[in-house]
């Protein structure tokens, strides 16, 4: 089996970037470069098992090649095209990350209501 390439978008990178001074501003460096790694980490294991990820149309009633997997709290999305596994986007479990996507409301205004958002 071979090994697919790994590529990141850069709107994942700044999120990375991000995530990584926040992470060691509020809980110090050990925390952030854990944290960091388990994504790293789990997105390397695409290149060996590229469908080990959720398609994410089969979950909601879209037409899109993304496939998605948890790395608690982030939801990472990527698509396959060659050989090749694209890191495409990246949420915190608690953004809709429907809308941002594809314009569609996954939350209620219940769950709205709920968490204050």
């Amino acid at each position: 089996m071979a090994n697919y390439q790994l590529e990141y978008s850069q709107i994942v990178r700044r999120k990375l970037k991000s995530l990584r001074a926040y992470l060691k501003a509020e809980y110090g460096e050990d925390v952030s470069k854990t944290a960091i790694k388990k994504i790293t980490d789990a997105a390397r294991g695409l290149q060996k098992f590229p469908n080990k990820g959720v398609d994410l149309s089969s979950i909601f009633d879209i037409d899109t090649d993304y496939k998605y997997f948890l790395v608690s709290p982030n939801y990472i999305f990527y698509y396959i095209e060659d050989d090749t596994v694209y890191i495409a986007e990246m949420f915190n479990e608690r953004e809709d990350f429907m809308y941002q996507l594809f314009g569609i409301h996954s939350h209620t205004s219940e769950s709205e209501d709920y968490w204050g958002e």
